[in-house]
């Protein structure tokens, strides 16, 4: 098995001429007949029984040369793409195969699709802005009032109409044309006034009526509801069974002590002013770097295949995938309670795929242009540092991801250094 011949026909699309030798293709032809012959049957013999040579005789030489040709594709191509020196990133195609016999073997025709070419433009030097990374008061007071959030509790209202804010358990049933519909009836619901979990306008509506009033609630759903319902007016029949307010922990030491492990509201506030800092710096460095990648995939000139963002969205579909099946949910089913098909969910990821591949292909041509290299001792700094990440040792980690991507990792994140070190940060 040889490459015969590999021609640039257009942009990352390559000609390739693949030859099998005779000796080769006649032993993929035995191992093809060793595997079906057991569902053969000839006159005269049992089933499974009759020779290659006799069912040859009786269909004809080709008999075999499909099962056969699949038999070696794989190695031929794969070989030849290699000896071309080719990075291929899809599967052949426009196949043809003009000879394949015993006698002479196979040539085979096609064209595969290639790792683009980049031309960089400036990746150095580049201007970004970075974000602010100081924690303000601001910050630190809304912090506090969501752990005031969480740590409060509801109180029975007898006194006073339900307000926005408060949790108002009701009963519901709404109508369309005066006709009830399906999913519009609750009962016993603690429906949460200002939550904005029903249809706009709903809330707004219960606020201001008792406990064991009885009231009409008119809305219109949106355009994007549901498609028997988008845009149709409706009326809910509502009674209110319980008002619940909630009530709020001052915001002094004994509250300290509860909700933290320190002793004062003081040490507290430092506390939740480190980790506001250390958030925005992340935020901000990931912010940084983002700009200048922007700048740089536009900077460069390169024509990616399609294939590549093609492929790369279905990665993403897989991923988000197992992540639901690691929630006990198929993607079917989570699609069926969305609302959604299949095309219109994979499109939801084609812009950030298309990002990313971008992205990719320009820190590739950067590490290539600058010799970005990773040595032994770095990859096992790498590997002992997700080890204590998550919790395993280090020879796991080592059978669970492959020595090459981390290495990958590391150079990509070198190039990314390199691009943010040398900017001019505003």
């Amino acid at each position: 098995m040889a490459l015969k011949s590999s021609n640039k026909v257009d942009t990352n699309t390559y000609e390739i001429e693949v030859t099998i030798e005779s000796e080769v293709f006649a032993d993929a032809c035995k191992k093809a007949y060793l595997k079906d012959r057991k569902n053969i049957q000839l006159p005269g013999f049992r089933k499974g029984k009759a020779t290659q040579g006799m069912i040859e005789k009786m269909y004809g030489e080709a008999v075999f040369f499909e099962d056969a040709l699949d038999i070696v594709y794989p190695e031929a191509v794969s070989s030849a793409i290699e000896e071309a020196g080719l990075k291929v990133v899809d599967a052949p195609f426009d196949l043809e195969v003009p000879v394949m016999s015993k006698a002479e073997g196979v040539e085979m025709k096609m064209k595969v699709t290639t790792y683009p070419e980049v031309k960089l433009g400036d990746y150095k030097g580049l201007k970004a802005t970075k974000l602010p990374t100081d924690a303000t008061e601001e910050d630190v007071d809304n912090e506090l009032k969501q752990m005031q959030e969480r740590n409060s509790r509801l109180i029975d209202v007898t006194d006073r109409a339900a307000e926005m804010g408060d949790t108002a358990t009701i009963d519901f049933e709404g109508f369309v044309d005066g006709v009830a519909f399906e999913g519009g009836k609750g009962e016993n619901y603690p429906l949460e006034l200002g939550s904005g979990s029903f249809i706009p306008g709903f809330e707004e509506q219960v606020a201001g009526h008792n406990v064991d009033e009885e009231f009409d609630v008119n809305v219109t759903f949106p355009e994007e509801y549901a498609a028997e319902l988008a845009g149709k007016a409706a009326v809910f029949k509502c009674k209110i069974h319980e008002i619940k307010a909630k009530e709020l922990p001052e915001l002094d030491d004994e509250f300290a002590k509860d909700v933290s492990e320190f002793d004062t509201l003081d040490e507290v506030k430092e506390d939740i002013k480190k980790q506001v800092s250390e958030k925005k710096e992340h935020d901000a460095k990931a912010d940084l770097e983002n700009q200048l990648l922007e700048q740089v995939v536009e900077n460069m000139e390169v024509e990616i295949p399609e294939c590549m963002f093609a492929n790369r969205t279905n990665e993403m579909v897989q991923e988000y995938a197992y992540r639901l099946q690691m929630q006990g949910l198929d993607l079917n089913t989570y699609l069926q309670y969305m609302g959604q098909d299949m095309d219109t969910f994979k499109a939801s990821f084609k812009e950030g795929a298309e990002k990313q591949v971008k992205v990719s292909v320009a820190l590739a041509a950067i590490m290539d242009a600058e010799n970005i290299e990773v040595t032994d001792e770095e990859i096992d700094a790498e590997i002992a540092k997700i080890a204590e990440q998550y919790g395993m040792e280090a020879e796991q980690i080592k059978n669970a991801i492959p020595a090459e991507q981390i290495s990958e990792d590391i150079k990509r994140n070198k190039a990314v250094d390199l691009i943010v070190d040398s900017a001019v940060i505003e």
